[in-house]
Formats: structure tokens, C-alpha cells, sequence
């Protein structure tokens, strides 16, 4: 791996790690807990002293000497791992059992650097090889680096009495402030009603067929999160760069139409509005990350960077179906439910709400979409904590050959949007009414009683 210098390792500790579980029961579980494994240790004889450990547990067996060296018999692995009398020095080695996380960890630590060396090895090898493109090395190098970190997270277990405490000091909390809305407030009055806002590790799905409006609600949201409420906010824009986002904001801010702005013809008092709106969307916490047919893995590499360096607390993705796969010979449901399964974890991971826009199939075109429409993969209904239709009707004009209704062009400046909350795991489904005000691209609630 390293010309002639040996890979770091240090088997005083892998045998002190060893002792300790010979002779101590519970540090088994301080090993499992470091999410330790054969391959941790350098020394063949360790790992496989340590496979025969780790097979007596999975019985319910406690590890010794004695059951030790029959489980390697069984495993036929007892001259690999030293004989019987390697097995039995292996206790007059540690200090105190009590160490065991320490050794456990150091040599997790060990291991780790041998990995890293490993793939830097096979690094330098490809990087030599012309036969693959640097684009594609640089995203193997990636994934490869991911792997490690994604694997090598420590398992935990908690008793139910310290998520108690937590529950409790949560309810207290909400009874004091009596504030309704204890995730992210989405702007939207009656839909945070109904979900308490968007919650945190929530996978959020919001679903509509092209041109109906889901990247202009995405924007009215992150707009009142970021703007108003001064939450950091990202939005992942892998369809349409920034300043066309940025224009439809200012648009959107300000009440001046979209196309005045696109084409130049604006009155002194709407510039006016465009320099107030601009002034206030200046220091506001929200960062567009704008990269076309973005990978998956950039994508998690980019959220990461901007919860841990800019503080963000929901992230929005403009669209699913841009999102391209490692592997792109999969069929495309099969692309699709990884990307929908990475999407939940990484809300998970980080701990806040992940909000998706995702087109439906051409079934959904002119009906009221049901979670069946949902394009591409039915991973996505089972991994999505809520799911959320945006759905206008429209005029029915004369059928085609097909026999179809073709639906009559739409000259209303406002056009009324039913929201539906077709799946919420932890609330109630129902229907939000809105208008959307086309020349601003913005979404306006209906009164109270529209909505009860």
C-alpha cells in the first residue's frame, strides 16, 4: 500500500482489545458499539480470534478462553488464529477491561488509516489510467471517501427513559409558548395548521404535473422561511440557474409581473418596489446551490457543508428526475428508488426537513393525482413522511382523436389551486384552497372558510 513501510496498526492494542473481551462480557458490547469488525485488526490471527467472538455473541454465548477456541474449532479457523495457546496469552495483556472502549476505538482508528491508504492507493492507479474521463475519477474518489465515512458510523442504543425526558421537556416547552407550529413554517396559514409545519428529518414530497406551479410554490416557501421568518434555507435549482429563481422572487416580492421585469418595461414606482424588495432579499439566510443533472453523492456533500457551515434547517430540491444516478445502466425505477431512499436518510442524517419536487405521470394530467401518480417509482410514496399534490382543474374543451378531452388555454390573471395533502404519517390529509396570481407567480391562501 505504501512502498516498503508497513500499514498502521499497533497489535499491542488489537491484542488488549481481544483480552478485554475474553474476559470482560459487556465490553462486547462497548466493541459492537464501536461498530467493530474482523477487518479492524491487522494481525490475520486478531481477526480471526475476533470473528469467533463475534459469532458467540450472535448465539447468546459469552465469550472465554474455553468457548473461544471450540468456536474456532467449529469454524475450522484455530491454527489461523494462533492455537489455542495465542488464544489464551491474549488475557495477560490488558491493564483493565475497562478500557475497552478506548482500545476498541483506537483500533477502529487504525483500521480507518489503512482504508484511507488503500483507496488513495487505487487513486493513484486510476489517475494514471486515460481509459477513464476525470469528471467520472473524481466522482468515484468521492464515493469511495463517502463509503468510508457512511460505514464507519458508530451504532447507538438509547433506553426509552432518556427519549422520555426529552418528550417531556418538549411538551413543556410547547404548552408554555402554545405556539401551533413547532417545525418550519411554510407561509401557507391552514397547511402549517394541518402539518404543525414542516418537521424535522421529515422527507417531504410535493408533487404536480409540468407548469402547474410546484417550482413557484417552492419559491413562495423558502421565500417566507428565509425572508420573514430569517430561517437558513438551501434550494437545490438543477432545472433553472439562480437569477432566473432570483427574478421570479424579485417578481414575486415586489407585485411587479414577471414579464416587465424579463423585458425591460418598468415604471419609476415598480423599480422603486424592486429596490425596496431587493433591500429587504439581500442579507436573507437562503443559498441556492444551481448545478444541472447534479449526482446524488454531490448532493449529499453539498447539504452537509451547508447544515454544518451555514446552519441550514430545510433544504428544497427543484426536481427528483434531475437528480442523476452513479449508475446510470439501472433501469430508471430502480434509479429513482435509490435516489428517493438516499433523499429520506439524508433528512434523517441531518436532522431537518428535506422538501422534493417530483412530477407526476401523464394519468394525473387533468384528474385529481392520487399517490399512485407519482412518476418513475412507488418508493417514493413509502419513503415520503408527507406528500403533497398541487392540483388546478381545467376547463374541458373539444375532444381529440383520442377521444380525450383537451383541456381550453387559461387567460385568468388568478387561478384558483387546490393543495392536497394526499400522506402525512404524523397528521391529518386533507385539501388547503389557493390562488395562484400567474403574473407574479405567487401563491395567495383563501380566506378561512374556503378553507374548512
Amino acid at each position: 500500500m505504501a512502498g516498503e513501510r508497513i500499514p498502521p496498526h499497533d497489535d499491542e492494542l488489537e491484542r488488549a482489545t481481544l483480552g478485554s473481551l475474553l474476559q470482560d462480557s459487556e465490553a462486547v458490547a462497548a466493541a459492537v458499539q464501536q461498530h467493530l469488525e474482523p477487518e479492524d485488526f491487522y494481525t490475520r490471527a486478531n481477526q480471526r480470534v475476533f470473528e469467533a467472538v463475534a459469532s458467540l455473541d450472535t448465539k447468546g454465548l459469552r465469550a472465554d478462553i474455553q468457548t473461544v477456541v471450540q468456536e474456532l474449532k467449529q469454524l475450522g479457523k484455530l491454527d489461523e488464529a494462533g492455537g489455542a495457546a495465542y488464544v489464551s496469552s491474549l488475557t495477560t495483556v490488558i491493564p483493565s477491561s475497562a478500557n475497552i472502549e478506548y482500545y476498541a476505538e483506537a483500533v477502529k482508528g487504525y483500521s480507518l488509516r489503512r482504508d484511507l491508504l488503500r483507496v488513495a492507493s487505487e487513486i493513484a492507479v486510476k489517475a494514471y489510467d486515460q481509459s477513464q474521463d476525470a469528471p467520472g475519477l473524481l466522482e468515484d474518489i468521492q464515493k469511495r471517501i463517502f463509503e468510508l465515512s457512511n460505514v464507519r458510523k458508530a451504532f447507538t442504543f438509547r433506553r426509552i427513559g432518556e427519549v422520555l425526558d426529552e418528550t417531556i421537556e418538549f411538551i413543556d416547552k410547547v404548552m408554555k409558548t402554545k405556539n401551533p407550529i413547532t417545525g418550519v413554517p411554510t407561509g401557507f396559514e391552514y397547511l402549517d395548521q394541518m402539518t404543525t409545519g414542516f418537521q424535522p428529518a421529515d422527507f417531504v414530497v410535493i408533487g404536480a404535473r409540468p407548469s402547474v406551479g410546484k417550482t413557484a410554490l417552492a419559491l413562495n416557501m423558502a421565500s417566507a422561511i428565509a425572508f420573514r421568518n430569517k430561517i437558513p434555507t438551501a434550494f437545490f435549482t438543477l432545472e433553472q440557474p439562480e437569477d432566473a429563481l432570483t427574478k421570479r422572487l424579485i417578481a414575486s416580492e415586489a407585485m411587479v409581473p414577471g414579464n416587465n421585469l424579463r423585458s425591460g418595461f418598468i415604471s419609476l414606482a415598480e423599480y422603486k418596489k424592486i429596490l425596496d424588495a431587493a433591500g429587504e432579499m439581500y442579507e436573507a439566510p437562503l443559498y441556492f446551490v444551481g448545478v444541472p443533472n447534479m449526482y446524488l453523492l454531490d448532493l449529499h456533500t453539498q447539504a452537509r457543508k451547508l447544515r454544518a457551515q451555514q446552519g441550514v434547517e430545510i433544504i428544497f430540491i427543484d426536481y427528483l428526475g434531475l437528480i442523476s444516478h452513479k449508475n446510470s445502466s439501472l433501469p430508471r425505477y430502480e434509479q429513482i428508488s435509490d435516489i428517493s431512499r438516499s433523499l429520506k436518510s439524508l433528512a434523517r442524517e441531518l436532522n431537518i426537513p428535506v422538501v422534493v419536487l417530483c412530477q407526476l405521470n401523464r394519468e394525473a394530467q387533468w384528474e385529481v393525482p392520487a399517490l399512485a401518480n407519482l412518476r418513475d417509482s412507488g418508493s417514493i410514496e413509502q419513503d415520503a413522511d408527507v406528500v403533497i399534490f398541487l392540483h388546478r382543474e381545467a376547463k374541458k374543451g373539444k375532444k381529440n382523436q383520442d377521444g380525450n378531452s383537451t383541456p381550453e388555454k387559461e387567460n385568468l390573471d388568478i387561478i384558483p389551486v387546490d393543495l392536497i395533502i394526499a400522506k402525512q404519517r404524523n397528521g391529518p390529509v386533507g385539501v388547503v384552497k389557493l390562488n395562484f396570481q400567474t403574473k407574479y407567480a405567487r401563491f395567495f391562501p383563501l380566506t378561512r372558510e374556503h378553507n374548512t
